[in-house]
């Protein structure tokens, strides 16, 4: 199963084509690439380094929440969305700490300011845990992921609840081609601490089994397509559940497929390893609804990876 994404990597080590990007940090990229995943052979979390999947597990349930500010994160110990927060932080007038200009590429070689940086934004992270005010203020992102999910708003004003209303149409009608759920709102876009990556997806009932195909118009393979794999294959099987199927594939389409230029040596490191057997994904059996599980009540066995191997995050 994990061969479908070691088999990308080497795919755009191979043929990417060198392009700059927003964060300024260069890539290596194709476009368009699809891989598929049999969730029936076990989970689709990453062994060939270690994938935390409690950072997975917390950040799924805070999307289907319809949250979109970062302290219950942060509550559980998450700190993958804080640097879009901090960096709308570090950029206001209510800043007044160290210069942070181009922090998210100084501190990859200014070790002195690589530290500076973290006490900053560590300051930053109690600040958003402990004052409400400042909290509502920084920790918010705007109509990312859980917002659009759960409470797209309409031109009349009203919202609809897509996460609900796709449930409850698996439920009624599932040979349905309409099972639908996008992040993708034009309006929003400009204002987003990050516009979607992850655009839209399809859910697909067959033979007692549910599938899901996500569009990702953009994907940090080191990094962010792990973390992909896995979260939509944990909420594949969140909704199975709800609804009275099996688990069939988690199918994932890829627009701009690409590795950072600071990633390379990372992943050529964990293409020399070979992959592990998949871990089994455990759900509470006493919940039914994916709106009331807690991050205690996911659990994954026999997850034997090889060590993490860190990377910067590019901002």
């Amino acid at each position: 199963m994990e061969e479908a994404y070691l088999d990308l990597a080497r795919k755009i080590l191979a043929e990417g084509h060198q392009k700059n990007d927003r964060t300024q940090t260069g890539t290596y990229s194709i476009f368009g690439y699809q891989m598929r995943f049999d969730l029936s052979k076990g989970f689709p979390l990453l062994t060939t380094k270690k994938v935390p999947f409690g950072l997975i597990k917390s950040e799924l349930l805070w999307f289907l929440k319809g949250d979109s500010n970062i302290r219950y994160l942060l509550q559980h110990n998450n700190h993958i969305w804080d640097e879009w927060a901090f960096k709308h932080y570090v950029e206001s007038t209510d800043y007044h700490g160290p210069d942070m200009t181009d922090f998210g590429h100084r501190q990859l070689t200014d070790t002195t300011f690589a530290a500076a940086y973290q006490e900053q934004k560590k300051l930053f992270c109690e600040q958003i845990l402990n004052d409400d005010a400042f909290a509502a203020k920084y920790g918010e992102l705007g109509n990312v992921y859980g917002k659009q999910w759960r409470a797209w708003k309409t031109r009349s004003g009203e919202t609809i609840d897509q996460i609900k209303d796709v449930i409850a149409a698996i439920k009624t009608t599932p040979d349905s081609r309409r099972l639908i759920v996008t992040a993708w709102n034009p309006e929003d876009v400009p204002t987003a601490a990050l516009p979607p990556c992850h655009t839209l997806f399809q859910f697909y009932v067959a033979d007692g089994k549910l599938s899901c195909q996500l569009y990702q118009r953009s994907g940090d393979v080191f990094l962010g397509v792990p973390f992909n794999i896995a979260s939509y294959a944990l909420l594949t099987a969140l909704i199975a559940k709800e609804v009275g199927l099996e688990v069939g594939e988690f199918v994932h389409t890829l627009g701009d497929a690409h590795i950072y230029s600071n990633h390379v040596k990372q992943i050529e490191e964990q293409l020399t390893r070979t992959p592990r057997p998949a871990p089994t994904l455990e759900l509470n059996p006493a919940k039914h609804s994916i709106f009331d599980y807690d991050v205690t009540d996911i659990k994954l066995a026999n997850y034997d990876p090889y060590p993490a191997i860190k990377a910067p995050v590019a901002v």
